[in-house]
C-alpha cells in the first residue's frame, strides 16, 4: 500500500498509519543526492573527496601565493557547485555550505601573510 510517497507494509504495525498510528518507512534505495548528467555525474565520490583533500593539503603545505591560489581554485569550484545546486538546497544546507566557503576563503587569505 502506498500513502503519499511512503510505503506501508500490510499486516504489520505500520498498517495502522491510515488510522493515525504507526510510522511509515520508505524502502531502502540508493539514489544520488542530486541526480544529473553534468560533468561530475560519473566521478566516484571517493575520488572527488580525495582530490579536494589533496588540493587543500597542498595549498596549506605550500603556503604563500601558490598555496592561496590552490585554495582559491578550490573555492571557485565550491562556489560553482553552490550556485548550481542553490535551488535544491534547504536553508540550513545553504548556510552550512556558505560557511564552509567563507572558512576556506579565510584560510586562503591567512596563507598570504
Amino acid at each position: 500500500m502506498r500513502v503519499r510517497g511512503w510505503y506501508v507494509e500490510a499486516g504489520s504495525v505500520l498498517a495502522g498509519l491510515e488510522e493515525g498510528g504507526g510510522v511509515a518507512r520508505r524502502p531502502f534505495r540508493r539514489t544520488p543526492l542530486l541526480p544529473g548528467h553534468g560533468p561530475l555525474a560519473r566521478v566516484p565520490p571517493v575520488a572527488a573527496f580525495l582530490a579536494v583533500l589533496v588540493l587543500f593539503g597542498l595549498g596549506v603545505w605550500l603556503r604563500g601565493p601558490v598555496g592561496a591560489g590552490l585554495l582559491g581554485v578550490l573555492a571557485l569550484g565550491l562556489s560553482g557547485m553552490l550556485v548550481t545546486t542553490w535551488r535544491l538546497l534547504s536553508p540550513a544546507q545553504r548556510v552550512a555550505r556558505v560557511f564552509v566557503l567563507l572558512v576556506l576563503l579565510v584560510v586562503a587569505a591567512s596563507l598570504l601573510r
